[in-house]
């Protein structure tokens, strides 16, 4: 198996930056232990066209890979980041941290950009403990790919979660199956008709009109 290289980074930092050369040295460190492969460093008092093309308004901001990070980072913060960027379960866990902080539109690009990242969604619909301002965030992506062809190939996981013991999780899997309008689901969500929670019953009876 060939193991992903590490991500590149771009940092955009300015003189009177409080948490900037803290963070330049996190990345400066991180280069050096091979945990990024480049890092590229632009003074915006001096190159202020760099952060205006990239739509930047305050720094420190670094793009790890496909992420964009703002503020103050650890250098623990930055090892983590980079290493999300080198697996599609890590993507799973960034899609996660930034659902919770807000990030839902970073989200949203980050799966238009690539839309096999798409299934790094599934592990939220299946986690009953994911708060609701995730599942909000990751519902919104999956509205986003509604009848696309980047949803229908999910449409077998989401049917195996409609037997998982949490309300909450068949609930949302009816959501998405029923944004795939794949007839493939609905023989998944038929038997969600006579779900025991009446919430699971009335999505499910959405979704299938919706098929």
């Amino acid at each position: 198996m060939q193991i992903p290289a590490p991500p590149d980074a771009l940092m955009l930092m300015s003189g009177h930056c409080p948490h900037c050369p803290a963070l330049l040295a996190g990345l400066s460190e991180l280069l050096k232990r091979g945990g990024i492969g480049r890092l590229e460093v632009v003074n915006i008092e001096v190159h202020g066209e760099v952060a205006a093309s990239l739509g930047v308004r305050g720094v420190p901001w670094v793009r790890l890979g496909p992420f964009e990070l703002v503020g103050a980072l650890s250098s623990g913060e930055l090892a983590v980041w980079a290493r999300r960027a080198m697996s599609p379960e890590g993507m799973a866990d960034a899609f996660h941290d930034l659902l919770k902080t807000g990030g839902a539109l970073q989200v949203l690009r980050l799966v238009r950009d690539d839309p096999g990242r798409l299934a790094g969604l599934l592990p939220i619909v299946a986690n009953p403990d994911a708060s609701l301002n995730v599942r909000l965030g990751a519902g919104m992506v999956f509205e986003a790919f509604a009848a696309s062809p980047e949803l229908r190939p999910l449409v077998p996981a989401l049917c195996d979660l409609l037997r998982h013991d949490d309300a909450r999780v068949r609930a949302d899997a009816a959501h998405v199956l029923g944004l795939s309008r794949d007839a493939a689901a609905r023989p998944c969500l038929e038997p969600l008709l006579g779900d025991a929670d009446a919430d699971v019953r009335e999505i499910a009876a959405d979704s299938l009109a919706g098929l």
